[in-house]
């Protein structure tokens, strides 16, 4: 795949890093969240992505997906549900909890979370990184041979249960116009490099965990581990001007 006129050398260094499994960083921007998080594709997910991950970047691992997989797989939003009249009904406590006061988004991006069903605790290395590379495999599947969102369903159902350790992330329908948040980048590197929306992904906090790692710290570790290291700003630039 050719990449886009106008594209700079360092996001076609990225791009073509993604598209061989490999991975890269991306931070958002100093108007949002001024965080950079470390990236794999969900399919090249194995126990040393999910332990680099987790001991190199401190923050939460999260699995980003494409709205299309999302909507064909049926997971709503967790803002949806905790606002659902009925729910509210039932559970008096989730008014108390409703979700009212980001400080850098009207909305969450978070869905379900999920362990598969080969899992034992689901919290391992290992189990994780089965998790997140199934997830993967499964949505890649599913897109490519145009499965109904009942037979979709169906098939994630009997590989997948929820709650679990593998927090989902769902694009905003509209994705980057809409929405420029962590999920909506992270799948947007992906479909750059031609591969099936879904990412996984960590925040990278400073070493004492009380803050994102700052970007000059982040440009350090992507230039001794030779990661590629983009902004949410080289990505919106790349698509909205091609």
């Amino acid at each position: 795949m050719a990449p886009p006129r106008g594209m700079s050398s360092n996001l076609e260094r990225a791009i073509s890093a993604f598209r061989m499994g490999n991975p890269v960083m991306i931070f958002d921007s100093d108007f949002r969240e001024c965080e950079t998080d470390l990236l794999w594709p969900a399919t090249e997910t194995n126990p040393e992505v999910i332990r680099k991950l987790r001991k190199d970047c401190g923050g939460l691992l999260f699995l980003a997906i494409g709205d299309e997989i999302g909507d064909l797989f049926g997971l709503p939003w967790l803002q949806d549900i905790h606002t659902h009249p009925a729910l509210i009904s039932e559970n008096p406590v989730l008014k108390n909890l409703i979700t009212n006061d980001l400080q850098y988004d009207s909305r969450s991006a978070f869905t379900l979370s999920i362990n598969h069903r080969n899992t034992y605790t689901g919290i391992t290395d290992r189990d994780r990184a089965l998790t997140t590379r199934r997830f993967g495999e499964l949505a890649s599947e599913m897109l490519s041979s145009g499965s109904s969102k009942e037979e979709a369903r169906a098939c994630l159902g009997s590989e997948f249960r929820t709650p679990g350790h593998i927090p989902v992330c769902r694009e905003s329908p509209g994705g980057l116009s809409v929405r420029q948040g962590h999920t909506e980048l992270a799948v947007a590197i992906a479909r750059l490099a031609g591969l099936s929306p879904c990412t996984i992904g960590a925040e990278m906090l400073e070493p004492e965990g009380d803050n994102a790692l700052s970007v000059n710290s982040a440009k350090e570790y992507s230039r001794i581990n030779n990661i590629p290291m983009i902004t949410g700003e080289d990505i919106l630039e790349t698509i909205f001007e091609n």
